[in-house]
């Protein structure tokens, strides 16, 4: 019987959820936790990328589900409560990123990154620091979004949200200028998960490579990378 996969040495620097390590937590419209060391599972997605009508659709479930909680009116935009366990932040946030990933799947809005060049701008902008502010793990380039593995090196000078912004920046005044657009490119939030484990990890890595076969895209609309000292210890794109 072979092992599995996520039973491979993790890949070089690579940390997951670590329990003697103290989280740290805020809240915009999704809660966001942060670890010292840890690596992140990110989504950032196109500003058009989902319909108004979407948008009220989450924010119904997301008062559906708050209201569950006991959490009414404007105590959905404070911080997270203490009487709601960690556990159950955790599936809201997994719930509404498994919501969000399906419509984004669906091609909606303008996905200027459907043009390579386009695509090429952010891939090419997101691989420029690895190693230097980050370790990338491995990143998808979608028509409306993108998928990332990324570990900050120093959290408290370059923090995720600083490193996301950016990529956001140059790469919109970029894109714009390359398509002859204005206006805003990206949502301004970004989805992301601490990476728990191995096991997490392999799935994040394998959801990635899939991802352009669940919507359905043929290979001129979309762009996979993986960091190659990751490949060569076995962490690496299972054939779809």
């Amino acid at each position: 019987m072979t092992a599995e996969p996520w039973n491979l040495d993790p890949p070089p620097g690579f940390q997951g959820l670590r329990p003697d390590l103290p989280v740290t937590v805020y809240h915009r419209h999704l809660p966001h936790w942060r670890q010292e060391g840890a690596t992140y599972f990110v989504t950032i997605r196109l500003a058009d990328s989902l319909p108004q009508a979407k948008l009220r659709e989450l924010e119904a479930w997301k008062r559906e589900w708050l209201a569950r909680q006991g959490i009414r009116g404007t105590d959905c935009r404070s911080p997270l409560r203490a009487d709601v366990p960690p556990d159950k932040w955790e599936e809201y946030a997994r719930e509404i990123v498994q919501k969000v990933d399906r419509w984004l799947d669906q091609g909606m809005g303008a996905c200027p990154f459907k043009c390579s060049e386009a695509r090429d701008i952010v891939l090419d902008t997101i691989r420029r620091f690895d190693g230097k502010r980050y370790e990338l793990g491995c990143c998808v380039g979608m028509p409306n979004h993108v998928h990332v593995v990324v570990r900050p090196f120093d959290p408290r000078e370059s923090p995720l949200e600083k490193i996301l912004q950016s990529w956001k920046l140059w790469t919109a005044r970029k894109v714009n200028a390359l398509l002859r657009r204005d206006g805003t490119l990206w949502q301004q939030e970004a989805f992301d998960r601490i990476v728990r484990d191995a096991e997490h990890l392999w799935r994040c890595i394998q959801y990635i490579a899939r991802n352009p076969r669940y919507a359905g895209l043929s290979p001129e609309h979309f762009s996979l990378w993986i960091n190659p000292a990751w490949e060569r210890c076995g962490w690496r794109f299972e054939p779809t």
